[in-house]
């Protein structure tokens, strides 16, 4: 498949390492700051390869080369703009999270992929998780039971050296708050083990130590299912003095689940009724990560390609 990202900022390494994990052809690099188009492959052991294309417009890039594949990584008020544009231009997309800052943002995006027949995947790349995979096949197998209630929390820090490293943090334009920026991985999982659809949602938003932001630096919810479960959020970027975790807990008539570590990718607790020799082997596993995103960008990709 031949591959472009566009945007090469924090995330844009994991971008490049899973193209390069799953064997793309890279055509191009996009970014407006062209060191940072260089760093990204830098990190990747391929600056010197120039036969990569490097472009600060992602229009041009589109129009003079042919692609199949190209991921988004921009500031999020730009996600959805532009994967319009590849839409339109008929290539795949994986989009960084959130895949659009409004729901008819996001609706015109699945309106036009259907159209255009194009495959578009929001990067929730923590559902590629070791341990949340093992969770979600425990579900699946109907080992919980009828699901009582779930809760997911997002307990990081992001100081304002953090925010100042680009000006579109915290803006309720271009980034969204903790709840839409920081925890928004964790809603993914929350939802797609409690069932997606919601009944209803409460919640409360504040900005407590970011006065410098337009947006909240916590966010709490209750959140009730269709299927009657009910489930909490939090997230907050107000932990002192770093990230402390992400833990998602999943409680059933038969079974008690809690993922952990700083991105859930660690095993808490496993326990179930019909205890097997399998589940031993679940309980206490550790998956390490170099950093809060985890190593599903990989794997995500490799799906995206399967499709």
């Amino acid at each position: 498949m031949r591959y472009a990202l566009i945007g090469c900022g924090r995330i844009s390494t994991n971008h490049i390492k899973a193209a390069l994990n799953n064997k793309l052809e890279i055509v191009a690099v996009c970014d407006v700051v062209p060191e940072h188009m260089e760093n990204v492959l830098q990190k990747n052991g391929i600056n010197s390869d120039q036969s990569i294309k490097r472009y600060e417009d992602y229009k041009k890039m589109i129009e003079e080369n042919s692609l199949d594949l190209v991921s988004i990584a921009t500031e999020s008020g730009l996600h959805g703009q532009i994967a319009l544009y590849c839409i339109e231009h008929n290539i795949n997309v994986i989009i960084e999270k959130p895949m659009a800052m409004s729901l008819e943002e996001a609706d015109q995006i699945i309106e036009l992929a259907n159209k255009k027949n194009v495959k578009v995947s929001a990067c929730h790349q923590n559902r590629f998780n070791i341990a949340v995979q093992k969770m979600r096949k425990a579900l699946e197998d109907g080992r919980f039971g009828k699901l009582s209630h779930g809760s997911i929390h997002v307990r990081w820090n992001r100081n304002r050296d953090y925010y100042e490293q680009a000006p579109w943090r915290g803006t309720w334009k271009n980034d969204g708050g903790a709840l839409m920026n920081q925890c928004i991985h964790g809603i993914d999982l929350l939802r797609w083990m409690m069932g997606d659809e919601v009944e209803s949602v409460y919640g409360v938003t504040k900005q407590q130590f970011h006065d410098y932001l337009e947006a909240e630096d916590i966010g709490m919810a209750v959140v009730k299912f269709k299927n009657g479960a009910v489930a909490t959020i939090e997230g907050t970027t107000n932990v002192y003095p770093q990230n402390l975790e992400e833990t998602l807990y999943l409680f059933g008539e038969n079974g008690t689940v809690k993922l952990g570590g700083k991105s859930t990718n660690n095993i808490d607790v496993w326990e179930f009724s019909d205890e097997t020799d399998e589940d031993e082997k679940n309980k206490g596993l550790e998956e390490y990560t170099s950093n809060v995103y985890g190593n599903g960008h990989t794997s995500l990709f490799a799906d995206v390609k399967r499709l």
